[in-house]
């Protein structure tokens, strides 16, 4: 029906629950993914107005010898210390969700997935319809974490509890998606909620 919004899907989870492999496969359904941790990495690009104000914050030792922005030199500062998180957050947040709502305007669908990571801790939930949770095992998401982007045990730990804790996120779900499987299960619950999704949307 003309002028009927898409359902928005808020897709959350724990870092290294398996978010960006969930969107992958809603997007293979073609349902429209808009992912934050993408816009994210967009606004702060050489020669981003916004990487200016990261290193007017926080310094030239954040960069990397060709003036990028060094994600594991950044990862390790913000994690060893919640104000300075903060701080980043407080600079990059408005711009993310903004750049959020043109591109979810934009999108079309019948309904739409919105990758937000920090959705709980934001407060984010009332700019989607439904929260979607991908859950893991808090043994999991340290295991992905040491193999893909932390540089110590103690990293690890802290990236795991610089976020809501699973309890939480999981009361705030009105979907979940287990991710301690195979792909063929996950792909199987995808598509099941991509099922309801789409019955959902059409009966609004």
């Amino acid at each position: 029906m003309r002028g009927v919004k898409p359902l928005r899907i808020g897709l959350t989870g724990g870092v290294a629950s398996g978010k960006s492999t969930v969107a992958k496969l809603f997007a293979a359904r073609s349902v429209p993914v808009i992912d934050t941790d993408e816009i994210a990495r967009e606004i702060v690009a050489t020669g981003q107005p916004l990487l200016a104000r990261v290193v007017q914050e926080f310094g030239r030792d954040i960069l990397d010898t060709h003036g990028a922005l060094d994600r594991r030199r950044m990862r390790t500062l913000i994690f060893s210390d919640p104000r300075k998180r903060e701080r980043l957050e407080a600079i990059l947040h408005p711009a993310i969700l903004d750049e959020m709502e043109c591109r979810s305007g934009q999108a079309g669908g019948i309904y739409q997935i919105l990758v937000i990571p920090l959705l709980l801790e934001g407060r984010h939930e009332g700019q989607v319809d439904r929260v979607l949770v991908v859950d893991s095992a808090p043994e999991t998401q340290f295991d992905r974490l040491m193999q893909r982007d932390a540089e110590n045990p103690a990293q690890a730990q802290a990236m795991i509890a610089a976020q809501a804790s699973r309890a939480a996120r999981l009361a705030l779900a009105d979907d979940v998606i287990s991710n301690d499987a195979t792909l063929a299960e996950l792909e199987s619950q995808v598509a099941q909620l991509d099922d309801s999704y789409r019955r959902l949307a059409a009966g609004r």
